[in-house]
């Protein structure tokens, strides 16, 4: 998928239902967690991003659940940017099971930037270096496919 590992997270109890069975609100909450990883390993950590007075807010999210995942079990989510403008970015999620491989769940979430005041603004004017990295981030991903 791209060149970043993936985010791995074992299922807690308290994310789970009776049954044992992964609620479905977790899932964005993991996607939250894979995209925060990415960021840091392509070495632009949203902290930094926010020092430089950055924000990167979610538009929409989507999830299509595939199958479940139960207490106890292991899932590698990978991460990559879909789409990225300088103004806007897509971010796609793989929930894997990490014993059998299968894709447990599918998901997206679109982004914007904004500044410390809430304005829209485009990274390729105002912080080229961010710009240069998810820019990067999508041409690896791109080169995979």
């Amino acid at each position: 998928m791209n060149t970043a590992e993936p985010y791995r997270h074992k299922v807690q109890y308290y994310e789970t239902d009776q049954m044992g069975i992964v609620h479905h609100s977790n899932y964005i909450r993991w996607f939250e967690e894979a995209r925060t990883d990415l960021m840091a390993q392509m070495g632009m950590g949203y902290e930094e991003m926010e020092k430089r007075g950055i924000m990167s807010p979610v538009l929409s999210v989507e999830a299509d659940y595939l199958r479940m995942v139960h207490f106890g079990d292991t899932v590698a989510i990978n991460a990559y940017i879909k789409e990225y403008n300088g103004i806007k970015m897509t971010i796609v999620y793989e929930v894997v099971d990490e014993k059998t491989e299968m894709v447990h769940c599918r998901g997206l979430t679109r982004h914007c930037f904004i500044n410390e005041s809430g304005k829209p603004v485009s990274l390729k004017q105002c912080c080229l270096e961010f710009h240069d990295v998810f820019a990067k981030g999508l041409c690896d991903h791109k080169n995979k496919q």
